[in-house]
């Protein structure tokens, strides 16, 4: 289970850790953090020492704190799965029964079922506890949410205590064995940052405590990133390849970088990739007088975003060599994994696909796929009619703006809205720009505060200020329409059942496709605004990249035998459409 937004997975490995399922925490919020932390230590009688805003290194600490937690948790968990019996709805039946078909695992303990002999039933048994085995506690860094914070006299603190850095460092010093992942874009200090915790390197037989996942967008991302880390004696242990468009959260378009062409060129590469990455980390350790493994290094190829049906996710398994996918957004419609009030899960259920859009609404200027209905746009819509636009800026991760103070503000907050259309109406403008420049300014909202609102609501634990919670769900949701179990998704995911009742949905490579035509056609009736004296060659690169995707799919999808003849048809046709549209833009 991939991280969604602050809030919706973090507590997923209290919940599905002990069956086997990783899922990824985030960790931009750490009031929010604190007050989970809060939460399950008295739930679970267990002692719980607040940690607060400006005690020393509080942000870390908490982070700290908090994953000690969970990692106790479900340490605990695990030990009282593996002692319950072999008998039906228990815990350790839910766990082998949850495993996929084709699994070894799942072999022998049917193998157990069908044994008679109780004693050779009961040895069996005795096989199956040894390999029960946690999903993993990993978390996530937004590289971009990157603040520099200041004491509570409001003197600024050293480097070392920004956003992201005491991030690092409070799963750093946590007791998980488990991995951080860094997502959306390039952040040197705090890569560098990474060179001075001991569980980041690997000892003689290749093993790493705390591993370093990059998600990224195309090939050469991952080996820009992989070499500067690779260079300081640090290992990539997963390229995690995420769809730019379709999924979850901020969006990234790129250059039009489709995921099938992103992931044939690892396939194409990942030999040259592990060697350059291997020479460079070596060098790095010896240099370093750190223990060089004995074994050449590895890493999983995963992907994520979009995949909706058993098939997608066997292609993309068979053809391409990923080791595991993500399946984020269709997880929002099972209460059992994830941190969701019913409000919310009630409108993804009802969602269709004009309701979930890709917004201007995040203040850091990246595009965010959001939900139209949610009660954080009808909040924000309710404001800006009664004329009082923009929110209270409770946590301030995504206050970066300086243009009317000298301490930095966050575009969504109802200080900077003011200024800003006050200045926008000094101008003169004519009422059509008048508008249009006053919409830029009040679309945006509090998405670092409210993404975490659904945990409040679900607690009955009050806030300073209302809950309105923010959603950040991937166009797949659409395709799914009510809240399921967790043994109904996971019987989805693995072929056993199907819950889709769309059976034109799109396949995830096409609906990637059309959501990057619908952005290039935005970015075409941007320029057309403007006077372009010379060929836009970022545009051009575009269009380009898209024109090789749909000659690279055309050839692509008679191999997709895991899709029926007709499901391949339809797919060909689809790209004789997008074709076209392409051409004419």
């Amino acid at each position: 289970m991939p991280v969604m937004g602050t809030c919706f997975t973090i507590d997923s490995p209290i919940r599905v850790a002990r069956y086997g399922i990783s899922s990824v925490i985030s960790l931009v919020d750490d009031q929010l953090i604190e007050d989970v932390r809060k939460f399950y230590a008295r739930r679970y009688d267990m002692p719980y020492t607040p940690i607060a805003k400006y005690d020393e290194d509080w942000r870390a600490r908490r982070i700290s704190a908090y994953l000690n937690l969970v990692d106790i948790i479900v340490s605990k968990q695990v030990e009282e799965l593996k002692s319950t019996a072999f008998e039906p709805e228990s815990e350790i039946t839910r766990y082998f029964e949850f495993i996929p078909n084709d699994s070894p695992l799942k072999s022998l303990y049917t193998k157990m079922l069908n044994t008679p002999d109780p004693t050779e039933k009961a040895k069996l048994q005795v096989a199956l506890r040894e390999e029960i085995t946690p999903g993993r506690i990993d978390v996530n860094i937004m590289t971009k949410l990157d603040r520099p914070n200041v004491d509570r006299d409001g003197n600024p603190l050293p480097e070392q205590f920004s956003d992201a850095l005491s991030a690092l460092r409070g799963f750093a010093q946590s007791t998980v064995s488990s991995a951080i992942e860094l997502s959306a874009g390039f952040n040197r200090r705090l890569y560098t940052y990474i060179e001075e915790f001991a569980d980041f390197y690997a000892d003689a037989a290749g093993h790493v405590k705390k591993e370093i996942i990059l998600k990224v967008s195309d090939y050469r991302s991952a080996i820009t990133q992989g070499k500067f880390l690779a260079k300081k004696g640090l290992w990539v242990s997963e390229f995690r390849v995420e769809s730019g468009l379709n999924c979850g959260g901020h969006a990234f378009a790129g250059s039009g970088n489709l995921m099938g062409p992103v992931l044939e060129e690892f396939k194409q590469k990942r030999q040259e990739l592990l060697d350059q990455l291997n020479g460079l980390y070596q060098e790095a350790l010896k240099i370093k007088n750190k223990v060089v493994p004995t074994v050449a290094m590895n890493f999983r190829l995963t992907a994520q975003g979009g995949i909706g049906t058993f098939n997608e996710d066997t292609f993309l398994r068979r053809y391409y060599g990923v080791a595991s996918t993500g399946w984020g957004s269709p997880f929002l419609l099972v209460p059992e994994a994830v941190q969701i009030d019913q409000d919310t899960l009630n409108k993804l259920a009802a969602a269709g696909e004009n309701d979930i859009y890709l917004s201007d609404v995040s203040p850091l200027n990246v595009a965010f796929t959001t939900l139209r209905n949610s009660m954080s746009e009808l909040r924000k819509l309710q404001l800006i009619n009664e004329g009082i636009p923009g929110s209270p800026c409770l946590l301030g991760h995504l206050a970066t703006n300086t243009e009317f103070t000298q301490n930095p503000v966050c575009t969504s907050s109802r200080a900077y809205q003011k200024l800003k259309l006050e200045a926008i109406k000094a101008l003169g403008l004519p009422k059509e720009e008048y508008d249009k420049q006053c919409a830029k300014v009040t679309v945006k909202a509090c998405i670092c505060a409210q993404l975490g609102d659904g945990f409040y609501i679900n607690t009955h634990q009050e806030k300073k200020i209302g809950t309105y919670p923010a959603v950040c769900p991937g166009p797949n949701t659409a395709y799914f329409n009510k809240p399921v179990t967790l043994k109904t998704m996971i019987d989805h995911i693995y072929g056993r059942t199907n819950i889709m009742p769309f059976p034109n949905r799109p396949h995830m490579f096409i609906k990637e496709l059309k959501l990057n035509l619908d952005q290039f056609a935005k970015l075409c009736a941007e320029k057309k605004t403007t006077l372009v004296e010379k060929k836009d060659t970022a545009l051009e690169e575009f269009r380009q990249n898209l024109v090789d995707g749909i000659a690279y799919y055309r050839i692509l999808v008679p191999q997709i035998i895991e899709e029926s003849e007709a499901m391949r048809t339809r797919m060909m046709a689809e790209l004789d459409i997008c074709a076209e549209r392409l051409a004419t833009l």
